[in-house]
């Protein structure tokens, strides 16, 4: 059974504008607006963090978030409450991401069972090794239909690339370079000569790219090399700005679209 996610890219293989917010930031109850607020205007997928106290790949911005998400009191469980009914109001692609640990003390199984059942499309677990996925969480995975994202960096060589899209069924995400989130300004030359290394590739899953992508300029970039862009830190900042949140969402995605 295909899910939303290749679907997704079969209907819009360019251009595709995906956006990362941290579940329970600035509210707790914030996430099912932030959601349809996104979809109102013009993203084609959505990351949901699930916000953790050690996050590594994550930026100043993101860690921040987080955070004040875990102090306002958000779990995964409390997440999932807050998803149940969200397949009855938007059908947009959602992409859970997050750590291992969390999703572990909760139990691998029933998240990615209650992930189905609220309707997620795939997982984003950048601390799980690529082989103990294949080895123990595959054909879980599998079972519950949600695409695992890995990602790959400019400094992942050829033949693990390989392994990542022949395991992979939704798509890989490209970082863009080997900072955290939130600490690159633009797509740096080095980038480039990697994003067409990828491209030669000709991989079987298309590439969005992320980190670093923060206006319509850094977006524009990124989709010349993958099938779209995924911005993070930059909405997440957009979030409390003055203004209502769906002002702030509004300009934001305007300003990357426009």
């Amino acid at each position: 059974m295909k899910n939303r996610i290749r679907n997704l890219f079969e209907q819009k293989p360019k251009g595709l504008l995906s956006v990362y917010f941290t579940a329970g930031y600035p509210n707790l109850n914030d996430t099912e607006a932030i959601i349809l607020e996104l979809e109102k205007n013009g993203v084609d997928m959505i990351e949901v963090g699930m916000p953790f106290s050690d996050p590594l790949a994550d930026g100043p911005t993101i860690q921040q978030s987080s955070t004040v998400a875990l102090q306002n009191g958000m779990t995964i469980s409390k997440l999932f409450e807050q998803l149940q009914d969200i397949r009855q109001k938007t059908q947009i692609p959602l992409v859970l991401m997050g750590y291992l640990n969390p999703v572990m003390q909760y139990g691998v199984e029933p998240f990615c069972q209650k992930a189905s059942e609220v309707g997620i499309d795939g997982v984003i677990l950048p601390d799980l090794p690529l082989r103990e996925y294949v080895e123990e969480y595959k054909e879980l995975f599998a079972k519950y239909n949600l695409s695992k994202v890995f990602l790959i960096t400019p400094q992942t060589p050829e033949e693990r690339i390989r392994e990542i899209d022949s395991h992979t069924n939704g798509f890989i995400y490209m970082v863009s370079t080997a900072s955290t989130t939130g600490k690159t300004i633009g797509l740096a030359e080095q980038s480039q000569a990697y994003f067409q290394r990828v491209a030669g590739m000709k991989l079987q899953n298309p590439g969005v790219i992320g980190f670093g992508i923060h206006d319509r300029e850094t977006f524009a970039s990124a989709c010349n090399h993958g099938s779209g862009a995924i911005i993070g830190s930059a909405f997440v900042k957009a979030l409390t700005q003055e203004g209502s949140l769906q002002e702030n969402i509004s300009s934001f995605i305007q300003s990357i679209r426009n």
